[in-house]
């Protein structure tokens, strides 16, 4: 691609980019017994010519592990685990955030370590079933959190931010998005609250706000971002009356912490035409747009292109092409993703995927 301002150096206040594409985070199901680990490393290591990486969900407690084999960043050996990949990212000149998600009440008791509990805003069960060592299961119906449950989760929040800088990240990114739990107090269908943190759009905002300003008075704003996901009906999320409202009070009193940047899902065909690029007008700061953008280069390019201060981010394709930007670059044809090893253990179909060199 010549001329392209998708992979043209981005700079910022907070992010120095090699390019503009950032590598969407991806639940990938490899770190066994919830701990990082060496093919992780060497993953997010192959990956490091685009411009920053997210990494997947990762859990800052045990209440949050709500699916297998997914990382956490709680516990010493955790934070080692994680370290081999801030080395390997940083070793072949790549940046790479951190993204901390609780599950909330998307989970199951079967998929929680011993001493964890399935608690959300209120005690609603999401519709559907999710995996389990024991096939497909309904959600385990969750426990309302008391307002000590809302502080510890916010501790543990700012204590996984404080254990990723640790580690090695450049950064972390608040998952408040695709209906995990700090979504899950913004929801009007999934927040029932009746004291300060349920009701109006200031107390649903609440938790997502005071923890977002937790973690950047302790890490720094210039190393936090965090993702949202308006009108989106992931993991049984209600497109509810005052959405707009309530995501323009949310991104302007974002606004006030000079966050490393606003990165915004648009998976969702209920998104009203050019709502994201008007709410990504409120936000001051870099905002990265996400969504059904696949492999579309033209759309990805315009993006950038038109939106100041905007990157743009991509998915499924650095799944099964380590090498996408060279790719990208020379307009190579891409792997394609095999849906059957997405979350299987091991190196098939994570590592498995060849690059364009040693392809030849």
């Amino acid at each position: 691609m010549k001329n392209s301002k998708l992979l043209s150096p981005f700079k910022s206040n907070s992010l120095n980019l090699n390019n503009h594409v950032v590598m969407a985070p991806m639940t990938r199901s490899r770190a066994i017994g919830n701990t990082p680990n060496d093919i992780m490393a060497t993953y997010y290591g192959l990956r490091a010519s685009a411009g920053l990486i997210i990494t997947e969900a990762t859990s800052p407690s045990k209440n949050g592990l709500g699916y297998p084999n997914i990382p956490a960043v709680y516990s010493t050996k955790q934070v080692a685990g994680w370290k081999k990949t801030t080395d390997a990212v940083h070793k072949n000149g790549g940046k790479i955030f951190l993204q901390i998600m609780h599950t909330g009440r998307i989970a199951h008791t079967l998929n929680l370590p011993e001493g964890g509990e399935v608690v959300a805003p209120s005690a609603i069960q999401a519709a559907g079933e999710i995996f389990t060592s024991e096939g497909a299961k309904a959600h385990t119906p969750p426990r309302e959190m008391t307002i000590a449950d809302i502080e510890q989760a916010q501790e543990e929040f700012v204590q996984a931010a404080k254990n990723a800088i640790e580690a090695g990240f450049d950064g972390v990114e608040i998952h408040a998005a695709n209906g995990y739990l700090a979504e899950q107090f913004i929801n009007t269908g999934t927040n029932q609250r009746t004291d300060n943190y349920g009701g109006s759009i200031e107390n649903r905002t609440r938790f997502v706000l005071e923890t977002t300003t937790k973690i950047a008075e302790a890490i720094g704003g210039d190393k936090t971002g965090i993702r949202i996901s308006p009108f989106s009906e992931f993991n049984d999320m209600l497109i509810f009356d005052n959405m707009r409202e309530t995501y323009a009070y949310l991104v302007e009193q974002l606004n006030v912490l000079d966050l490393a940047y606003l990165h915004m899902a648009g998976m969702s065909a209920k998104i009203p035409e050019g709502y994201l690029t008007e709410l990504g007008a409120k936000f001051n700061g870099t905002v990265i747009y996400n969504g059904g953008l696949g492999y579309d280069l033209e759309r990805a390019e315009k993006i950038v292109s038109e939106n100041e201060d905007s990157l743009v981010s991509i998915g499924f394709p650095f799944i099964s092409n380590p090498d996408l930007i060279t790719r990208i670059t020379e307009g190579a044809q891409l792997n394609e993703v095999d849906q059957d090893t997405m979350y299987t253990p091991g190196e098939e179909g994570y590592l498995t995927y060849p690059t364009l060199e040693n392809a030849k």
